[in-house]
């Protein structure tokens, strides 16, 4: 009896009906880091939409009296009693003998942890009134009696220098850090694949007039580009004009090597029968390079610019950092580390490294999923099913 060949991969998912494109996509939910990274992108990506509703407090709310206040402890039990409700107690703030302001816990007074709790009317999204917070505590006693006064504030992450809730900033500048690498690798995409597909494609004097532009921006050092373009726009730009010019300065920075990888695929892809075929009908350059030819190339385009999202995080960390970027009191994970870079405040009051914290967690997480659409688009690494 004559022996069978063992079947392919590629040949197994065609008898079972299986499109390139769902293997893919199989081989990636199979890959576990992959998932969790994507599991993880996924959780920062809802705390930085629903920041109005998750945050306990607006990031410009401040209380001077609180400032540098360390993450606050939550309790179940004290010297009273104990029981399965969490809470934390107000923090009082009075005038000693010496005449000093001074502010401790009042142990007197339970404030008990609630779920979607009412509190004064705002827009969720800039648009959408609410009146509900997903989480918070009982209201602090109301009186004030010989210069005595309450405070119900819970500082999970801890406190700035102008009392303002750390982890309330973290989720609203989570907006700004998570959009700002989606919005760059997005118009990076765009030119790159422009880019190349034309300079690959068309040759001669084009692909020549193109590469040497993509070789100009890749000589010039990277971060010193940066702050040339930043140095470009007048300082006293407004918050949302300053977040629009980050993004554009990073996608100027990082299109050229998308777009020199690109152009040498196209190269190979543009001498095929179907590319022939399709001149000879008539179709236009444009048509043939938009409907033909860039396609073949997007499963290395998607990885590459997935990979690069965590440079352009990175690259508005370090603008924010150095008072270039997104500025005050606008929050981005950034501009949050200004004063971790100062030795004594870090010495102090540690708790200001958090969002260099979720940084690193936010980039770990887009190098695990890149990785993993990597090993799933790659035919040479894709698993037999």
């Amino acid at each position: 009896m004559a022996q069978v060949a063992p079947t392919t991969s590629a040949e197994y998912s065609i008898e079972k009906g299986r499109s390139p494109l769902r293997v893919s996509l199989s081989n990636f939910l199979s890959h576990r880091p992959a998932v969790f990274g994507l599991f993880v992108l996924f959780i920062l990506y809802v705390v930085a939409l629903g920041a109005d509703f998750i945050a306990p407090y607006h990031f410009d709310n401040e209380e001077r009296s609180l400032q540098w206040s360390p993450p606050s402890n939550l309790h179940f039990s004290d010297e009273n009693a104990s029981g399965w409700r969490p809470f934390v107690y107000p923090i009082r703030s009075y005038i000693d003998d010496d005449f000093t302001i001074k502010t401790e816990p009042d142990k007197n007074v339970r404030l008990y942890f609630r779920f979607f709790i009412t509190v004064p009317e705002y827009y969720f999204l800039g648009t959408v009134p609410l009146k509900t917070k997903l989480f918070g505590f009982d209201p602090a006693p109301a009186v004030v009696d010989g210069g005595e006064q309450y405070f119900s504030r819970y500082y999970m992450l801890g406190a700035d220098m102008k009392g303002r809730c750390i982890f309330s900033r973290i989720c609203y500048g989570s907006r700004v850090s998570m959009s700002i690498g989606i919005l760059g690798a997005a118009i990076v995409f765009v030119i790159g694949m422009f880019v190349g597909g034309v300079s690959g494609y068309f040759g001669g004097a084009i692909d020549n007039v193109l590469q040497r532009l993509c070789e100009l921006i890749m000589l010039l050092p990277g971060f010193y580009l940066l702050l040339m373009l930043r140095f470009l726009f007048p300082p006293d730009m407004s918050s949302v004009t300053v977040y629009f010019a980050v993004v554009l300065i990073l996608a100027l920075v990082g299109w050229a090597p998308l777009a020199r990888v690109i152009r040498g695929m196209v190269l190979s892809i543009r001498s095929n029968d179907y590319i022939q075929s399709a001149r000879a009908i008539g179709q236009t350059d444009l048509a043939i390079i938009v409907k033909h030819v860039l396609p073949n190339t997007l499963s290395y385009a998607i990885v590459a610019v997935t990979l690069a999202i965590p440079g352009y995080i990175i690259g508005e960390s370090a603008l924010s950092v150095l008072g270039l970027g997104i500025m005050e009191p606008i929050p981005s994970w950034g501009n949050m580390l200004q004063k971790a870079t100062e030795i004594n405040e870090l010495q102090q009051h540690p708790w200001v490294l958090w969002p260099g914290f979720f940084i690193f967690v936010a980039i770990m997480a887009f190098n695990l999923v890149g990785d993993g659409l990597r090993d799933a688009f790659d035919p040479k690494l894709r698993k037999r099913d």
